[in-house]
């Protein structure tokens, strides 16, 4: 076995296995059949933007003890032998016919007795990356053996985070906060909001990220109305706050974090909004520790707006981060996820500034038996503002 992989070294995605093995073993699964580029990629460093094209399936099987099988098209075969992985096994897809499903059957076959139990990740923030009638085909073809939910072994492995891990996405903020240090050279009064989102992710692919998958924002007089909503043509004014939240990519990790910036001079309402959001995440920064619930960081957001005069949004107000943009656990009143040490968080405070209006901070964190451990440089106590 090679000892150097894609990405990082085989020892660390070795040692991933062996976490996740221990996981499996606990809740009695013989194995887990993976389907999707995020679990892939964790287990066998096999990265690449494909995933795109929804025209083929990619299967992994990941059994109790011994090495994972990867069941893939052949167009893959060249990438996954560049990864630790030695057990590739390909058809010639996309088949209209038998996409896989034949030799995924076989393999499940060769390495699993007749009353295997086959983790699929099934509950939430999971999806099946194959047609389902093939998962149902495949189910038949293996019978005796079954498949049933394999949601908690993948989840609870993924969300700690190895030192490794955590410095990728600490690389990933990095680049990031060079390019908001970036923001006042394109974002003038007068620009398009679309030009400014276009020359801002020019702007991070310029700093070094290999891509970027995601860039949200908004903004309008006093505050925004939401996040999601693409660029408008509308031209930046004075008075605006403009927030841009970017999800880059460097090596396969995320970072998640936004920085809001005043055109022209900021209200005071909008700077005291500010204020609240920035001493907010401080609070929770300060008091957050292993061993709370999602729900605790949720109470501590929302409690540390309360007490500087201000309303809390809805939704949720932070979440998990690594290979994908938002990982488990989701902080809202609800979510009993325990915290745990190594975890790699974002908090994320929203507060309404005046009807319908918003201002979200967002900062990415992982959790140190001490408590946090800021991994996106801090954005300032004051709101920058443009001239």
């Amino acid at each position: 076995m090679a000892e150097t992989s894609l990405i990082f070294p085989a020892e660390e995605f070795q040692a991933r296995l062996k976490r996740l093995q221990t996981e499996m073993s606990g809740r009695g699964l013989d194995a887990l059949l993976l389907t999707t580029p995020g679990d892939s990629f964790y287990v066998t460093g096999f990265l690449t933007r494909f995933w795109e094209s929804p025209a083929r399936p990619w299967f992994l099987a990941v059994p109790v003890t011994g090495e994972p099988v990867a069941v893939i098209p052949s167009v893959g075969q060249a990438l996954m032998e560049r990864t630790w992985i030695t057990q590739i096994r390909t058809w010639d897809a996309p088949h209209p016919d038998d996409d896989g499903v034949t030799l995924l059957s076989d393999t499940i076959c060769s390495l699993l007795g007749e009353g295997a139990s086959i983790g699929v990740p099934m509950g939430l923030e999971t999806h099946l990356r194959m047609p389902l009638a093939d998962l149902d085909r495949v189910a038949k073809r293996i019978a005796p053996r079954r498949f049933v939910d394999g949601s908690e072994p993948i989840q609870r492995t993924r969300e700690i985070k190895s030192e490794a891990e955590i410095e990728k996405i600490r690389a990933t903020c990095d680049i990031a906060a060079r390019a908001f240090g970036r923001v006042p050279e394109v974002a003038t009064s007068g620009a398009p909001l679309d030009r400014v989102f276009r020359d801002f992710q020019a702007i991070l692919l310029d700093e070094g990220a290999d891509w970027v998958s995601y860039l949200a924002g908004g903004a309008g007089q006093g505050g925004y109305t939401d996040v999601i909503s693409p660029a408008s043509t509308r031209a930046l004014q004075s008075g605006d706050v403009m927030m841009l939240d970017t999800g880059a990519v460097k090596d396969g990790y995320f970072c998640d974090f936004d920085r809001n910036f005043a055109i022209g001079p900021a209200s005071d309402l909008v700077k005291r909004t500010h204020h609240a959001l920035w001493h907010a995440t401080e609070d929770t920064l300060n008091n957050l520790q292993p061993g709370m619930r999602a729900r605790d960081a949720h109470r501590l957001l929302s409690d540390g707006l309360k007490a500087r005069g201000t309303k809390p949004g809805g939704g949720r107000l932070g979440h998990g981060l690594g290979i994908n943009l938002t990982e488990w656990p989701s902080f809202t009143p609800l979510d009993e996820t325990e915290l745990r040490e190594g975890m790699v968080l974002t908090l994320e405070p929203v507060a309404a500034t005046e009807q319908g209006r918003i201002l979200v901070h967002e900062e990415n964190i992982v959790l140190r038996a001490d408590g946090a451990e800021l991994i996106s440089p801090r954005a300032p106590e004051d709101l920058p503002e443009i001239s």
